[in-house]
């Protein structure tokens, strides 16, 4: 089964989404009835929702949604990791079969090192006994504290989101390429091929802007740990779904049978222990 391992449901509410562009398409709800004809005009069978609030509620809603739309292979909640009442919290959604991961947004904190303070990690050390996965988000610049982060739990399942969000636009690949060889040498790290659209100009890119960066993955983590992600509908910013699935298509074509079945599904299927044989 091929899987599209990133992509985002919303009910949109202004106050609930303020990091939505004004006046943008994203301004309205996304659910999975509109997904569902991408995916199949792809031959993607399911997709891993994530989170796009940091709300205890969202994270229900999610996993309602789930339990209605088959297409809904895993869900990636947000839980507040620095918060003694984790447990409590971990124990109310690990016991939806569906819930797979954590993701916080660390892309927004102010402190490069957020990753590294003693109550954020004390939180990703309770994930490994609900068998949960942990996204990071984060820009370039907060790549060295997950390097740390990863080292410092090499037990623990880790994906990098959107490639750490390069600055395509600028078509600038150092630091970003030394500090993703260097995390991708942590053997307990995936990344997922995603974002890569709306880190370019939304209006005027083209395919071979990417190339870079999808070699210096490929050469870093190897068809074995990346795994392809829309980040529909946040793509929709710069691209139609077919067009985003076409770059990582188009990329992936050299890749052999069994690689290419890897990176388009198998990859993610294993990451976050999803049963592809289920629908």
């Amino acid at each position: 089964m091929k899987l599209d391992s990133h992509q985002h449901f919303w009910a949109y509410h202004s106050g609930e989404y303020p990091w939505i562009p004004a006046g943008s398409l994203l301004q309205r709800d996304w659910l999975p009835h509109d997904l569902a004809p991408l995916l199949a005009r792809c031959g993607i069978g399911g997709s891993v929702a994530v989170q796009a609030r940091q709300t205890l509620e969202e994270s229900r809603w999610l996993l309602d949604l789930a339990g209605q739309s088959s297409i809904i292979k895993a869900v990636v909640g947000w839980v507040d990791l620095r918060s003694e009442a984790l447990p409590a919290q971990l124990d109310e959604y690990a016991c939806h079969s569906k819930f797979r991961g954590v993701r916080h947004v660390v892309q927004d904190e102010a402190d490069p090192d957020f990753m590294l303070g003693k109550d954020f990690q004390r939180g990703i050390d309770r994930l490994a006994d609900y068998g949960l996965a942990y996204d990071i988000l984060i820009f370039p610049h907060q790549l060295p504290a997950a390097i740390s982060l990863v080292r410092s739990f090499p037990a623990q399942r880790f994906v990098l989101d959107h490639l750490a969000k390069p600055s395509i636009q600028a078509g600038i690949l150092e630091p970003w390429l030394g500090l993703i060889r260097e995390l991708a040498r942590e053997p307990n790290v995936w990344c997922k091929v995603s974002g890569m659209v709306t880190e370019a100009d939304h209006a005027s890119w083209r395919p071979e802007e990417f190339r870079p960066y999808l070699d210096a993955v490929f050469e870093a983590f190897g068809a074995g740990r990346l795994m392809y992600g829309s980040d529909w509908p946040v793509c929709l910013l710069a691209a139609e779904y077919e067009r985003v699935f076409g770059i990582a298509a188009e990329y992936a074509a050299f890749l052999d049978e069994k690689d290419r079945a890897a990176f388009f599904g198998g990859n993610a299927a294993e990451f976050y222990g999803i049963d592809t044989t289920d629908g």
